[in-house]
């Protein structure tokens, strides 16, 4: 306990002080109290006898070592280490990871600027001010704990290389390459225990994931770009996000009208194939979605597949809005032409978690449509209103024509209960 009165001290002094001018070693206790500055030019050296406890403002001007301990107080949420380069990059490594509750990234040196070759995890937010974090060239790893986030990301500020995601949120990845911040996104996973990591590469994965190996209805691959997203812990799946713009990194033959056409796919290792996992887009954001949860992990992409089955039926139109209100508009998930086409239907609906809230078979032949209640066999909460929100349906039939065949349908629909 003495000792760590004596850092406290040490601490307050330097705010007095101004800014430590020499290198900074720390061998024994250091504690920066929450409302406490901290400053250092030279490079901030935390040996493997050190622990270093933040909770107040940690502003760094160079390189960051640590062979000891950093982390921050339980509890304690103002903790933020500033990475602010005066000249050059910032080197961040070390034999023993760092915990930062929260971080800022801000270098406008030469790109990439900060070189993470050590293992950093944040608890709270991350702000991409200025700076790119390269760990794909040094074999390092930034880590998102629960309820982490990433703010102001963009082509000036983002990771190349792996972001790995702990917990069970929804998550953007803040990653990208040569100087591009191309995000994906993953639905909240159902376990805590659960992780996943993912990357983004610009460059044609055709070099080592053949295009010309897919399964029937892929039309087109993107040749640009591909992510990486593994699951590295727990047994839960999760449904995936890619973006795209077609002014820098995503080729404009994959997101040209009709946009329903825009799917993710992922390469099958076992299969040594592209295969579809579906997709929901939206154009405002410019993502496309899985509708349910991905069949596997490791290689996706964005491609275009053929829309173009020509149904025995003459329109079947779809109505994504639900309002269930009383009031006779929209009341219920409807879809027109769908029994001209085939009484051999399913409709499945899920929550954007990728939970089933309701399911049927021969949609709407008895006043089996959905109002916005969870039902079905396999549902969770049966006969719960659900809340207001954006949910995704697949609706499969078969009809027979020359041959039987199955259409797969999928999209969002949105339910409005006020």
């Amino acid at each position: 306990m003495k000792s760590k009165k004596i850092n406290i001290l040490f601490a307050f002094l330097s705010l007095f002080s101004g800014i430590i001018t020499a290198q900074t070693v720390n061998t024994g206790d250091l504690y920066i109290a929450e409302g406490t500055i901290m400053s250092t030019v030279e490079a901030m050296d935390n040996k493997n006898t050190g622990d270093l406890l933040n909770d107040g403002d940690f502003f760094i001007y160079s390189n960051y070592n640590n062979d000891g301990l950093v982390t921050f107080s339980t509890g304690s949420t103002k903790g933020i280490t500033r990475m602010r380069g005066l000249s050059g990059s910032q080197e961040i490594s070390g034999s023993m990871p760092m915990q930062w509750y929260n971080a800022e990234f801000k270098n406008n040196n030469a790109q990439p600027a900060f070189l993470l070759s050590n293992e950093v995890s944040i608890s709270g937010k991350a702000d991409f001010q200025k700076g790119i974090v390269d760990d794909d060239n040094y074999d390092g790893i930034l880590i998102f704990e629960k309820g982490a986030e990433s703010i102001n990301v963009s082509d000036n500020s983002f990771v190349d290389g792996k972001v790995k995601k702990n917990g069970k949120d929804a998550f953007i990845y803040p990653i990208g390459d040569k100087n591009k911040y191309r995000f994906a996104g993953i639905s909240a996973p159902t376990e805590i225990l659960s992780s996943f990591t993912g990357k983004y590469f610009y460059e044609n994965s055709d070099v080592l994931y053949p295009h010309n190996d897919k399964t029937t209805g892929i039309t087109l691959i993107n040749n640009q770009e591909y992510w990486t997203l593994d699951k590295t812990e727990g047994n839960s799946d999760v449904m995936l996000s890619l973006s795209w713009d077609e002014t820098s990194t995503t080729p404009e033959e994959i997101v040209v009208s009709p946009q329903s056409s825009i799917h993710i796919v992922r390469w099958d290792a076992a299969q040594k194939l592209w295969i579809d996992e579906g997709g929901v887009v939206d154009s405002d954001k410019k993502t496309v979605t899985t509708p349910l949860n991905v069949s596997g992990y490791n290689v996706f992409t964005t491609a275009r597949v053929d829309d173009s089955i020509v149904l025995p039926c003459s329109t079947l139109t779809i109505y994504n809005a639900v309002s269930p209100n009383g009031d006779n508009k929209n009341d219920y998930f409807k879809i027109d032409g769908l029994t001209e086409c085939s009484s051999d239907n399913t409709v499945e609906i899920y929550n954007r978690w990728g939970v089933k809230v309701f399911e049927t078979n021969n949609y709407d032949s008895n006043g089996n449509v959905f109002r916005g209640y969870s039902e079905g066999r396999t549902t969770i909460s049966k006969d719960k209103m659900l809340p207001t929100g954006t949910y995704f349906y697949i609706l499969n039939f078969k009809y027979s024509g020359a041959k039987s065949q199955t259409v797969k349908k999928a999209g969002y629909l949105y339910l409005n209960r006020e």
